[in-house]
C-alpha cells in the first residue's frame, strides 16, 4: 500500500449537485426547482397551516370555548394516602409540608384532600381544600381539617 494510491472506498464520495451553472450541466435553467409558481420563487417559504390556498383547517372549524382566568387547580390526595403517611412516619399532625416530603405533590401545588379510602387514626389534616366526605371522614375519628 502507498500513500498515492489511497482512494475513498467505491460509491462513498459523491459529488456535490451544482445547480444553476449553465444547460451544458443538465442542472441549469429552472434549477431543479421545476417551472414558475411559488416554490420556484426566492424567499420562498410555507407559512405553516398553508394548504395551497384551499380554506385550512383551522380556519375551517369553529371556536368553541373558553378558558376560565380565576380557575384553581388543586392536586387531589385521598385519605387512604395520608393514612398510609402517617402510619409509615409515625404523624398525628399531616401538613402540606409532609406531602411535599413524601413526593405525592410539589412545593408550588395546592392540595385538596379528597374522601377516597378511611382513616383509621386520629389525625389533624391540614391542606388549601376539603371534599365534604373528607371532612366528615376526618371529623368521624375525632380529628380536625385545618383549611390554609
Amino acid at each position: 500500500m502507498k500513500l498515492n494510491i489511497l482512494r475513498p472506498a467505491e460509491g462513498s464520495v459523491k459529488t456535490r449537485k451544482r445547480v444553476g451553472r449553465g444547460a451544458g450541466s443538465g442542472l441549469g435553467g429552472t434549477s431543479t426547482r421545476g417551472h414558475k409558481g411559488a416554490k420556484s420563487r426566492s424567499g420562498y417559504s410555507r407559512k405553516i397551516g398553508f394548504e395551497g390556498g384551499q380554506m385550512p383547517l383551522q380556519r375551517r372549524l369553529p371556536k368553541f370555548g373558553f378558558k376560565n382566568i380565576n380557575r384553581v387547580e388543586y392536586k387531589a390526595v385521598n385519605l387512604d394516602t395520608i393514612q398510609a403517611l402517617a402510619d409509615a412516619k409515625n404523624l398525628t399532625k399531616v401538613g402540606i409540608n409532609d406531602l411535599i416530603e413524601a413526593g405525592f405533590i410539589s412545593s408550588n401545588q395546592l392540595v385538596k384532600v379528597l374522601g377516597n379510602g378511611s382513616l383509621t387514626t386520629k389525625l389533624d389534616v391540614e391542606a388549601n381544600a376539603f371534599s365534604k366526605s373528607a371532612v366528615a371522614a376526618i371529623e368521624a375519628v375525632g380529628g380536625n381539617a385545618v383549611k390554609l
